[in-house]
């Protein structure tokens, strides 16, 4: 059985697809989704649906929650950020994948779904977020709004309280060959950031979509498959 992460999915299904393809993902492994599901990439619906049939088929997918999947909530309840959502951060074409004008139009199932995330997860002395643990606070494990926007924060890390875990994020695009300098580097400074940046196809090094095979210590990496340009005004 072997454990799987993978994040800032932001609607390239086509990627996703062919990444878990790419991983031969079985029901006998657990699938681990950081976050940032929607936004920015054309299949934003296809992604949800993906991850919510998995789960009712019985493969063992554990998810949580990114800031682009709780900005949608914020947009369907804050009417003066809606705009900064669609236009800003990749809503556009989260709603086109949907087919609809409101937000309102989108089924209870994907609120539910996303209502549903959790922040952290903790297995086999690994933890899992987004974007990462504020080691300011007495407890950095406590849920808190920062662990989906958190950045350059490494420096910040107490050693002595994170012991032999290790951490695994996303939230801050990398190249593909950084990704792999920190997993080399994983036993000494236990964190690794596995965001290939997929929708970022267009900038030097990036535009993969990561899968971390973490009982194994094995990257698996998948070229971006889909059409980012309406993101991009290309």
């Amino acid at each position: 059985m072997r454990k799987i992460a993978i994040t800032d999915i932001h609607g390239c299904y086509l990627s996703f697809e062919a990444l878990l393809d790419k991983t031969a993902f079985a029901k006998n492994d657990e699938l681990y989704l950081l976050g940032d599901f929607i936004d920015r990439g054309p299949g934003s619906k296809k992604v949800l649906d993906r991850i919510i049939n998995l789960k009712s088929e019985g493969f063992n997918i554990n998810c949580i929650a990114g800031n682009h999947d709780f900005a949608m909530l914020d947009a369907k309840t804050d009417p003066s950020f809606f705009s900064s959502w669609y236009n800003g951060w990749g809503g556009k074409q989260t709603m086109e994948s949907f087919g609809v004008r409101s937000l309102d139009h989108i089924p209870g199932k994907y609120w539910d779904f996303i209502n549903g995330l959790d922040m952290t997860i903790e297995i086999d002395g690994y933890i899992m977020v987004h974007a990462g643990l504020n080691f300011n606070v007495k407890n950095p494990l406590r849920p808190d709004i920062d662990m989906l926007y958190l950045r350059n924060w490494y420096g910040q890390i107490k050693y002595g309280w994170l012991g032999e875990r290790k951490i695994i994020h996303g939230h801050t695009p990398m190249k593909k060959y950084d990704i792999e300098y920190m997993l080399q580097r994983l036993e000494k400074d236990k964190v690794i950031d596995i965001d290939g940046g997929c929708f970022a196809k267009y900038h030097e090094g990036k535009g993969y979509l990561c899968a971390f095979d973490f009982s194994n210590n094995k990257l698996y990496f998948q070229k971006c498959l889909d059409d980012v340009s309406g993101y991009w005004g290309r």
